[in-house]
């Protein structure tokens, strides 16, 4: 059988922005039989996201992502549905995720790879385990839990960066959620900032490319900001640090701002950003969401009963088609996107 895959075809360069030229689209055959063990899938949804943009590099310099490899097949977070199965505990028609899902139409799998899921924790809505009842809605909730230290009632004020993004949008719902009294969003766009305080829940949100964002926010927090959930880094999170309280906390979650740069994960601050952070006692230690695996199940229970009850309200922005996995990519990376960027590969979900 021929079947459609997306290769890396270029790197943009450790300093450069990745542009969807740098994937290429080809077909390649897939065997007819498969081995004990094994499954074919179709795949229904990939995810792109942003620490992507390391695995683009000849070295993502970190220990736990690998790059990708030119003319090799690229990977991501995906779902598909089980046309094909000779594993014990999976059978036709299940639908399965992974981490490592290759960007192709059908794929043959090693059937240990893939996680079953459970349509009904999503209303049916599948992409959504790619989204706020995936990856990014766990490093939201578990970072808050692990990082964020807000106790119901405890009357804090967080702010939150990329707050439009697949991590930012439910960042903040948690926010609300856990107990803190005031949320604010940073986002690139007037439609964003509308979107985040008239449906999303936030108390008040800042345009960075319009508004005086020091300004602003001293405006949109006077009682100072105690929880910083950060998704840019850069010149933004400059701002919102030197109107951080003392011991207050900033979760670590991404560094988008930086990851065109060649510096090292996460970015060092400047002196007198650092010096700030000291003086104040404001912890800002790296969170990787990996290392609280034994967390993933009831996080994502607690995200899905949050969505049913309609406390978390989700986004996302679909792009339809493999051919269209690079401009998908390069849109996510400038801000393109509200809420996960996914791009639908496959919608018949019967066999």
């Amino acid at each position: 059988m021929i079947v459609q895959r997306v290769v890396l075809n270029s790197r943009p360069g450790k300093n450069g922005n990745p542009v969807a030229e740098n994937f290429r689209m080809e077909e390649v055959y897939l065997p007819d039989n498969i081995n004990e063990g094994q499954v074919q899938v179709r795949t229904l949804y990939l995810s792109v996201d942003p620490y992507m943009r390391c695995r683009m590099n000849e070295d993502t310099g970190t220990d736990y992502i690998t790059p990708w490899q030119l003319s090799q097949v690229v990977d991501g977070g995906g779902i598909g549905i089980i046309e094909e199965s000779k594993h014990t505990n999976l059978t036709k028609g299940d639908f399965v995720t992974s981490f490592y899902w290759p960007w192709q139409t059908k794929v043959i799998l090693d059937g240990n790879s893939l996680e079953k899921v459970d349509p009904q924790l999503v209303d049916g809505h599948l992409s959504y385990f790619l989204g706020a009842i995936g990856m990014p809605g766990l490093t939201s909730l578990i970072g808050i839990q692990e990082k964020g230290h807000i106790t119901a009632g405890s009357n804090k004020t967080m702010v939150v960066s990329g707050a439009a993004g697949a991590c930012g949008s439910v960042a903040g719902q948690i926010g609300h959620l856990l107990g803190c009294s005031r949320v604010v969003g940073i986002c690139g766009t007037h439609e964003k900032c509308v979107l985040l305080t008239s449906e999303l829940g936030f108390d008040a949100a800042i345009n960075y490319k319009k508004d005086n964002v020091a300004e602003q926010l001293r405006e949109s927090c006077p009682a100072g900001v105690d929880v910083y959930f950060d998704n840019v880094g850069g010149n933004i999170s400059d701002t919102v640090i030197s109107q951080m309280n003392e011991n207050s906390h900033i979760i670590l979650c991404g560094q988008i701002s930086q990851y065109n740069k060649d510096v090292p994960y996460p970015p060092p601050l400047s002196p007198a950003i650092e010096a700030i952070q000291k003086e104040r006692n404001i912890t800002r230690e790296r969170f990787l969401v990996l290392n609280y695996k034994d967390k993933f199940e009831p996080g994502i229970l607690q995200l899905s009963q949050w969505f049913k009850e309609g406390k978390l309200k989700i986004k996302e922005t679909v792009i339809n088609g493999l051919e269209n996995m690079g401009a998908a990519f390069q849109s996510m990376m400038t801000g393109g996107n509200i809420g996960k960027q996914i791009v639908c590969i496959s919608e018949e979900i019967s066999l």
